[in-house]
């Protein structure tokens, strides 16, 4: 049986594991901390139990066999060992990528293919001293991952041309959504789009143009409807009757409105910080979060549900 090894038990490490067991792979999951694996094990078992209830578990195999293919040890050379496939998931921080490269490195095979996690890292920074930097690829997922399948790939420099081929093949095959970064661009794409849409909405709220409840209101009861179904430039692309029709229409608006966007700010205004979080615990006490992950994950569910079956019904009249 092929065998996936995770790096990180927290989160995007636990969603990894649940998503590769779910296709029937064998599943490796690393964690310095003994309780943080412990946990994370039992996290595992209860989501999928929760999925199972829900009707949104992936793949054919139970919740027992799903779980019997997910071992956690904090024995790096064990989970690496064997593994085809090997996806670091610890914190966003480059200096802390590095050293666990260089321990997965020395332990990799040679055929192995080393994915990281990050979501804004290039490749480079991470695998230039690599033995293994032409078998490296950033594999980016969306966060939560298990219910939202956009995975960004983006190789190193220097790998070789099976690794992106071979990603994107995996990553079909578990049922994400892999799309490719073309060129070594900081932030990737994906939270490039993110970052700038949420500096527009940090700026609106500092300088009181809406509350933060509205400026959430403006995505979920507007942008985010289209979005869930058509892209950014899909959606002007149908406003118009096409981008020609749009240009003209729209250019002008357009460039008059970007020349008043504001220069970048660094992310640490505390005063307005302190403002988002006093509107956002109005509206979800950090007592309710665990409530809140739950009430976001079902409708993302629902969501993804909602579009295959529009999907099949699409494909059937073909």
């Amino acid at each position: 049986m092929d065998k996936v090894a995770i790096i990180g038990c927290g989160m995007i490490g636990r969603s990894w594991a649940m998503i590769f067991a779910g296709s029937g792979y064998k599943v490796s999951i690393y964690d310095t901390v003994p309780k943080q694996l412990e946990e994370g094990l039992a996290a595992i078992r209860s989501d999928l139990e929760s999925l199972k209830s829900a009707g949104q578990l992936r793949g054919t195999l139970s919740v027992e066999e799903q779980t019997a293919l997910i071992e956690g040890t904090t024995d790096l050379k064990s989970c690496v060992n064997n593994a085809f496939y090997i996806q670091e998931c610890v914190f966003e921080d480059v200096e802390l990528k590095r050293q666990v490269h260089s321990k997965i490195d020395a332990l990799m095979s040679n055929a192995a293919i080393l994915a990281s996690s990050t979501s804004c890292i290039l490749p480079a920074r991470i695998a230039d001293q690599l033995k293994h930097r032409n078998r490296f690829v950033v594999a980016h997922p969306t966060n939560p991952p298990y219910y939202v399948p956009l995975v960004e790939l983006l190789p190193s420099p220097w790998a070789d041309d099976d690794v992106l081929t071979k990603t994107k093949d995996l990553m079909d095959k578990i049922g994400q959504t892999p799309i490719t970064v073309k060129k070594q661009k900081d932030g990737l794409v994906l939270n490039r789009l993110q970052n700038a849409i949420f500096k527009e909405c940090f700026d609106l709220f500092r300088k009181g143009v809406m509350t933060a409840r509205d400026i959430d209101l403006v995505m979920t009861e507007g942008l985010g409807r289209r979005y869930a179904f058509l892209g950014v430039l899909e959606t002007a692309y149908l406003n118009a009757d096409g981008f020609d029709v749009y240009s003209q229409r729209y250019a002008k608006p357009i460039l008059e409105v970007q020349k008043t966007f504001e220069p970048p700010q660094p992310f640490n205004d505390v005063p307005v910080l302190n403002q988002i979080q006093e509107e956002m615990v109005k509206k979800t006490p950090l007592d309710k979060l665990p409530e809140r992950y739950q009430w976001r994950d079902a409708r993302l569910s629902a969501l993804n549900t909602l579009i295959k079956d529009m999907n099949k019904a699409d494909a059937s009249k073909q």
